[in-house]
């Protein structure tokens, strides 16, 4: 088995979870659910950062422990990820001190016997928001452009890590391609940060003003900074620190396969974490995509607009795969895309009670009335004169074009899962998603083109072979959605009872029974 090893990053506890928290959790789901289906032998992380100023204030604001706001917070994480349905392995919290703290404790213990971390003195304007320092650049009229509020002056004596000594070997490793950025305008952006220079960085505050945090080992006035505590988890959760059978997964795993993170803290996981890895002597992950952001009818999400989306409200009413969906199949992988109600309620309608429910239902029904027994077999004699001449092409028109002579078995199980399989090696999973909902369009032009119902009057053998084709295309498409929408999927095989982990040339029969709408028409409810 090919070991593949996919990560977020660990979501920080200040504030609940919100939509870009689900997007980037089911992002990486549907990518370990596909290599799951692959064969590959996936460890699947994510966590929570519950460390830092941010975390304290909030807690202080709650009027209650920092430890019991961070249990609190980290708890409405996992809910969400539970109700997600994303799949991961294993969940890393920073504040774990059995797991995690041994991992970041070595990693600055590494660090430093390389020369690699010093005592100074740092000056600079500190923004409680980024849980950073920030220069004139990240201003506008004073305060800070991403959070609105003015830093705070701090002059103080921590310590630093020697990030500029490894500019020049990251920059290698990102043209190389040995450490792959995705998208290009990102891999573009990081490497105009490296060109501008890197400066060495704070790696630490002083425990007086943080107490809350991993100690620096060895000086307990100090307090690791968010750097070696919270990048560090990638390889904590995996055994880095440990010994024995605890460290047995580092050997497997690392390096990473794939992280995915927002491009709001790409320069953390492109720069520092890359320079951290390399002076530890250790390989950098292969790939990372940073993701765009989600907006609410074009703007930021935001109280005050009101215009702030929430996921566990829209999984209450919808239902966690329709959320799941629309977020991989409406929202763009690697740009910044738009999400309100009414779109949602639109695609909804149009995809799920318009399309896969009525086609299944349809096609079911029509088994169930033309067919001996609720079964159909392949005919190839019949089947020749009603194969597959119309498909929807990838293109950017998504135009009904003529293929005459082909058959849909073969169509489905080579040409379209091919195509599916290279947009999902690529991560380009919303284009590899609309593969699979063109099929089912493709389904749907293939009986209104026969009109089986009508046929089956004349040539009820030519009816049988058009509900053959029709469930095939139907199942090939819901073989693709599967990891976005897993629990669909295999309620639509259990109809057709047939096994989603078989190949439709394999099935010799398919069996079915009647159902109810899958996804009723929401106007009906009201």
């Amino acid at each position: 088995m090919n070991k593949f090893y996919i990560t977020t990053p660990i979501y920080y506890v200040n504030a609940s979870p919100h939509l870009g928290h689900a997007y980037t959790g089911v992002f990486a789901d549907v990518i370990a659910r596909y290599r799951r289906t692959k064969g590959d032998d996936v460890f699947f992380l994510t966590g929570t950062d519950e460390h830092g100023a941010k975390v304290m204030r909030a807690a202080e604001a709650a009027g209650v422990k920092v430890e019991t706001f961070v249990d609190r917070q980290q708890e409405k994480f996992r809910n969400l990820a539970k109700d997600l349905m994303i799949t991961h392995d294993d969940f890393i919290r920073t504040s774990d001190k059995k797991k995690h703290w041994p991992g970041a404790q070595k990693m600055w213990e590494t660090l430093r016997k390389a020369g690699d971390i010093y005592l100074g003195k740092y000056e600079g304007q500190y923004c409680v928001g980024h849980e950073a320092f920030i220069t004139d650049k990240d201003l506008e009229n004073g305060t800070c452009i991403e959070h609105g509020v003015a830093p705070e002056h701090l002059v103080e004596e921590n310590y630093f890590f020697r990030l500029s000594e490894y500019a020049d070997r990251i920059r290698a490793n990102i043209i190389s391609g040995k450490f792959q950025i995705l998208p290009e305008a990102r891999k573009n952006e990081v490497l105009a940060m490296i060109n501008e220079g890197l400066t060495d960085i704070s790696f630490s505050r002083p425990s007086s003003d943080i107490p809350w945090g991993v100690p620096v080992p060895g000086d307990n006035k100090q307090t690791m900074y968010v750097w070696c505590d919270a990048l560090a988890n990638y390889l904590s959760a995996i055994g880095y620190g440990h010994s024995g059978k605890d460290a047995e997964k580092l050997m497997l795993y690392w390096p990473a396969d794939l992280q995915i993170i927002g491009k709001d803290i790409l320069r953390f996981h492109a720069i520092i974490w890359p320079g951290m890895l390399l002076a530890a002597g250790l390989p950098l992950p292969k790939v990372l995509i940073a993701h765009g952001h989600i907006l609410s009818g074009a703007k930021k999400m935001s109280k005050t607009i009101g215009n702030v989306v929430d996921p566990n409200a829209v999984i209450a009413e919808y239902g966690a795969e329709i959320l799941r969906n629309y977020l991989i199949s409406e929202i763009p992988n690697f740009d910044d895309g738009d999400f309100t109600m009414t779109r949602f309620a639109e695609v909804y309608e149009a995809k799920f009670a318009n399309s896969i429910g009525n086609i299944v239902s349809r096609i079911a029904a029509m088994i169930e009335k033309y067919a001996p027994e609720g079964i159909v077999r392949p005919d190839r004699a019949v089947l020749q004169t009603y194969r597959l001449r119309r498909f929807v092409p990838a293109s950017a028109k998504e135009e009904l074009v003529e293929v005459k002579g082909e058959d849909v078995e073969l169509y489905v199980s080579q040409l379209a899962m091919e195509e599916y399989g290279k947009f999902m090696d690529a991560y380009h999973i919303g284009d590899a998603a609309r593969v699979g909902w063109r099929l089912l369009e493709q389904c749907d032009a293939y009986i209104q083109e026969y009109q089986p119902f009508k046929l089956a009057a004349t040539d009820l053998n030519g009816t049988k072979a058009i509900l053959w084709n029709s469930t095939i295309l139907l199942l090939g498409a819901m073989k693709m959605l599967r990891p976005i929408m897993p629990g669909t999927a295999d309620k639509v095989f259990g109809v057709f009872h047939v096994s989603p982990d078989t190949a439709c040339e394999d099935w010799k029969e398919i069996h079915a029974s009647r159902v109810t709408p899958l996804f009723p028409r929401k106007e009906a409810n009201k």
